[in-house]
């Protein structure tokens, strides 16, 4: 059992959820929130908290963005690609039960801080800019650190705002060679 509300986009990806665990959802309804969407995920931040599961697609990523920037705090929890792919179609709701507690058990929590602990050097440093593979390697760290897929901006922003402390980084991208 999860304590937290978890924000979905929509009904299929709602149930597939539920069939991994009993909990609270809020769903978005894609990226037009409904009227007053918002206001119920800030007061379930601030009675039980949040975590936001969104496609691990673009859209997904946009919505993940308009939540965190509305309320701040959230928790996420990113789900590999592959994990949600069916006959070419991305989404939580082609997710196993057992691929989406996976999911949730490596939550960040995002904060907002002035202090960057990571830099673009980081990540040269460690092939995950400026290299040949060096999507396939962030994508390898972030499945790893449970910050997902993401490009190089985002992929800076999330090891400085998720939490990750540079033992965890290390040790993951000592796991790529």
């Amino acid at each position: 059992m999860i304590k937290e509300v978890i924000v979905v986009e929509g009904k299929d990806d709602r149930a597939a959820v539920k069939k991994a665990l009993e909990c609270e959802i809020i769903t978005t309804s894609g990226y037009g929130f409904p009227k007053g969407t918002i206001e119920r995920i800030k007061s379930a931040q601030q009675k039980r908290g949040v975590i936001i599961l969104t496609d691990p697609d673009f859209a997904g990523e946009k919505i993940r963005k308009k939540i965190s920037q509305a309320v701040p705090g959230c928790k996420h929890a990113f789900l590999p690609r592959e994990k949600a792919l069916k006959d070419g179609d991305i989404g939580i709701e082609n997710a196993s039960p057992e691929s989406i507690l996976q999911a949730l058990e490596k939550v960040r929590t995002e904060t907002a801080t002035d202090e960057k602990m990571f830099s673009n050097s980081d990540l040269i440093k460690n092939g995950l800019i400026c290299h040949e593979d060096a999507s396939s390697r962030r994508d390898f760290v972030g499945r790893i650190l449970g910050i997902g897929y993401a490009n190089a901006k985002q992929m800076l922003n999330r090891l400085n705002n998720y939490g990750v402390t540079r033992e965890e980084f290390e040790e993951a991208v000592k796991n790529l060679k």
